[in-house]
């Protein structure tokens, strides 16, 4: 069976810079692979390619075993490639609601021809698109936020909303980056429930997260990236007591 995520050889440098240096990855559905490594490894960068930001120079991109490099990002999320974002990113003067109804995965509000001849569809389609996205915040504890500006929600609960949007793309590819960041109590439990179920739904989940008891509660296996590469790929705890990594990712 194909994983859901296969990278093949993936380069990609900016002048002298690497930021992506032969990766070889998978993601199987129902894991959640954790990615590590210190700051300027190449771990949001591998994020970009996968997601369309970026277009990688030479290798493959391959989801449920289809190349994916030439297509753009906003293809590669209908397809299914859905993720989060280091700043969030959030559409700050607009509120919950607004800011997850603009991330389904298919939506023929898009359509002119749609809008104009098939006002039913679109009707059905918004309809169908604020139920996931109640359902999604329910299970975050949010629901009662749905109106409000997302500037007007604590940071943790504004982390939550950038993975409820998220959520609102059903396709089989979860990319968290640095969902931890700044997050703790209530917030941090939530997140933790939230990306576990997600991959016992099905689907693959990648996360870059400093948090290392976040990467060990949730993951069996992990990467560690350094200077764009690939150096060991194997079970957390491994990694996480290999003195080599520890001295790479702390300088010690």
């Amino acid at each position: 069976m194909n994983p859901v995520l296969r990278t093949e050889g993936l380069n990609k440098r900016f002048g002298g810079i690497v930021v992506s240096d032969d990766v070889n990855l998978t993601i199987a559905a129902g894991e959640i692979l954790g990615l590590i490594g210190p700051n300027g490894a190449g771990k949001t960068s591998l994020f970009n390619l996968i997601s369309g930001v970026l277009r990688p120079d030479s290798g493959t991109i391959r989801l449920n075993g289809q190349a994916v490099n030439g297509q753009p990002l906003y293809r590669r999320a209908r397809m299914g490639v859905a993720r989060t974002w280091q700043h969030m990113l959030l559409f700050r003067s607009m509120t919950v609601m607004e800011n997850l109804l603009v991330a389904p995965r298919h939506y023929v509000g898009e359509s002119i021809l749609q809008v104009a001849f098939g006002r039913r569809s679109v009707r059905a389609a918004e309809h169908a698109a604020r139920e996931r996205a109640h359902a999604i915040l329910n299970r975050m504890a949010l629901d009662d936020s749905a109106d409000m500006l997302v500037t007007d929600l604590p940071f943790g609960q504004q982390k939550l909303i950038g993975l409820a949007r998220a959520l609102m793309n059903d396709g089989p590819l979860l990319l968290l980056d640095e969902p931890m960041a700044g997050v703790e109590g209530a917030a941090y439990e939530t997140m933790q429930r939230v990306v576990r179920q997600e991959a016992e739904s099905g689907r693959a989940v990648c996360v870059v997260e400093h948090n290392v008891s976040f990467i060990r509660d949730l993951c069996s296996r992990a990467v560690f990236m350094a200077n764009g590469r690939i150096l060991q790929d194997g079970p957390v705890e491994e990694l996480i007591s290999s003195s080599t990594l520890t001295e790479l990712y702390f300088g010690v």
